[in-house]
């Protein structure tokens, strides 16, 4: 009868392994993890209001999370997609490009918009599906698939390398207690400081990576189709 508490782990595996909304798929784990152990709907609504009270970051991601759903149910993905559908010669891995500089500058004061989940999935994605659109090409699965992967790594180097320019962000806060226990003081802000030229070369070296790789994966799903138009 205890495994059957890891039913909520079964949901998560079979609701992404089907490609189904994560956010529907983490909610309704987290609904039938509380019922089948015994907590309860009283019992989840009062560890999430915990939660809510006593880290502000699963707070945070609480609410972006409900946000980025509602603003899914009213229309955001096709909003998005028009808007980027506007802006001519814009690709995949431009679109990435610029997400990743402005990434880079918000994490630089700390400030999140939910990672993959909140952000990169409900607003670039339907933004690069956008921009395939406007081209006159069709979404390839396959291709699709690739961008995901691309948005997804430039949100964690846009965010781990820069995110450590916040003075008294967490990862500044490490490194420094880290280096007095070996016996060096160091001031946060000159930690910032050696980690500036080091945040704009990872930022720029994805840049241009995702562009050149988003080039090469054009050529390949869709490298033949000018032929076939011509023949």
């Amino acid at each position: 009868m205890e495994l059957i508490k890891l039913l909520g782990i079964l949901i998560v595996i079979i609701g992404f392994a089907l490609k189904k909304d994560s956010i529907l798929i983490i909610l309704s784990a987290a609904v039938v993890t509380a019922l089948v152990g015994g907590l309860g709907i009283t019992g989840l609504l009062d560890t999430l209001g915990n939660s809510f009270v006593s880290n502000r970051s699963m707070a945070i991601f609480i609410l972006i999370m409900l946000v980025t759903g509602t603003l899914e149910r009213n229309g955001l993905k096709e909003a998005a997609a028009n808007l980027i559908g506007r802006i001519k010669g814009a690709s995949p891995g431009k679109i990435i490009g610029a997400y990743g500089v402005m990434r880079g500058i918000f994490a630089a004061f700390n400030v999140s918009f939910g990672g993959v989940a909140g952000f990169v999935r409900p607003i670039i994605m339907p933004m690069t599906t956008g921009a395939i659109e406007a081209s006159g090409k069709e979404v390839n699965e396959e291709y699709l698939e690739d961008i995901k992967g691309m948005s997804s790594g430039m949100e964690n180097i846009a965010w781990f390398f820069c995110q450590v320019l916040f003075v008294g962000g967490a990862g500044g806060l490490l490194v420094q207690s880290t280096l007095a226990s070996l016996g060096y003081t160091v001031e946060l802000i000159d930690l910032v400081k050696v980690e500036i030229p080091v945040g704009i070369t990872a930022v720029i070296v994805a840049i241009i990576y995702y562009n050149l790789k988003d080039k090469k994966l054009i050529k390949k799903y869709y490298g033949n189709k000018k032929e076939e138009e011509k023949a």
